[in-house]
């Protein structure tokens, strides 16, 4: 990242965002923000969807229900716009979808073992819905619910802010959490999403963003031709309940070694009891970064359109998740069938079930603090 892009970056987390007035696009360093109708839901809440766009043909559609990214488009060598996320063409398939295309998951993403945790010597119990484990925030999630969007423009950004507030007790979580992440494109075609929170009483706070790429575009096959490089030393193997055992393991002479880029497909099926639990990789990968600091942690390259997607955060862990659940029973958008392992989701967040590991980065959130959080997902193509 770029000196003023880093400066950039802290002070939207710290600034107000303001709502500007309507159907009108607005536009601020030639990045254009509009807003359309896309359904109401079956409670009544209408929803729209925000399209950003800048020059060069980088764009963004995304949708209050769920916090969705529905479209991400953005040119390859030849300068080609493609649309590279999973995702469909209308909302009754998004209130539907259980692969969470796209969303904001919380208020914990990723598993918590059994739905348990203690916290001050009180013992929560949260919807248990992955087996005998909670993942994503429960039943209804931050995904299943409505955000309210103010579209906002900065110096050389634009996009749009999106405001939950999920009340004391929601799927088991103690504390009244109010949480505003906001969307922002940039002219040198990033993706920033940054996180800001506050509670009124001692919680758990772990959100990130769903999103599954294709760099090859959306619906064009699978994943596994990619080109991925994880900058993470060590990962947390998991028992078969996808829950970590808390040991920070060595990924060196392993198949989640990708500190050097490695064809996602040359060792997803390798011989190995990780692979076997993850049915493929389903892992935390624990970043060679200091916490806070916003720094460099994936880099994706797609060889037939010379796409790229790299990935900078502040958190201290990324998900690396391979599409393994895709199984070609879900049509997307275009009409396009989505087969096993046509899309990989790249998870910034605090590592899973960090309630239950002392030894974990803390995702306690209390009384006077704010939970933040900055990633970026940056494009370009060689």
């Amino acid at each position: 990242m770029k000196p003023y892009q880093i400066a950039l970056i802290a002070l939207l987390s710290l600034s107000l965002f303001w709502l500007t007035g309507c159907n009108k696009p607005v536009q601020k360093a030639g990045i254009t923000v509009e807003k359309a109708a896309f359904g109401v839901t079956a409670e009544g809440d209408s929803i729209s969807v925000f399209t950003i766009a800048t020059p060069s043909g980088f764009c963004a559609k995304l949708i209050n229900y769920g916090a969705i990214i529905t479209s991400l488009e953005t040119p390859d060598r030849t300068g080609k716009v493609g649309d590279v996320v999973l995702g469909y063409d209308n909302l009754p398939d998004y209130v539907g979808n259980t692969t969470y295309f796209g969303a904001i998951v919380g208020r914990y993403g990723n598993r918590i073992r059994e739905g348990k945790f203690t916290l001050d010597g009180q013992e929560y119990q949260l919807t248990v819905n992955d087996g005998k484990n909670h993942l994503h925030g429960g039943a209804k999630g931050f995904n299943k619910v409505v955000w309210t969007p103010q579209i906002i423009q900065k110096q050389d950004t634009a996009g749009v802010a999106l405001s939950y507030t999920s009340v004391d007790g929601e799927e088991g979580y103690p504390g009244t959490f109010n949480l505003t992440v906001c969307y922002l494109l940039t002219t040198t075609n990033e993706l920033v999403i940054t996180y800001n929170g506050t509670t009124d009483k001692p919680t758990i706070v772990n959100p990130t963003h769903h999103g599954y790429f294709n760099l090859a575009g959306q619906g064009n096959g699978t994943i596994l031709g990619h080109q991925l490089q994880l900058f993470a030393d060590y990962f947390t193997p998991v028992d078969n309940t996808l829950i970590p055992t808390g040991e920070l393991r060595p990924v060196d002479g392993t198949p989640f070694d990708f500190r050097s880029p490695v064809a996602i497909g040359d060792r997803i099926n390798a011989d190995d009891e990780q692979i076997k639990f993850g049915f493929g990789y389903d892992h935390n990968w624990v970043l060679n970064k200091q916490e806070g600091t916003l720094s460099i942690a994936a880099r994706v390259t797609e060889p037939t359109t010379g796409r790229v997607m790299e990935v900078y955060t502040t958190e201290p862990g990324i998900q690396f998740y391979a599409g393994n659940f895709l199984d070609g029973t879900i049509t997307g958008k275009e009409g396009k069938v989505y087969p096993y392992r046509s899309g990989f989701c790249l998870e910034t967040q605090h590592y899973p079930d960090s309630p239950n590991e002392p030894d974990f980065p803390s995702v306690v959130l209390n009384p006077g603090e704010t939970y933040t959080q900055t990633t970026v997902y940056k494009f370009y193509a060689q």
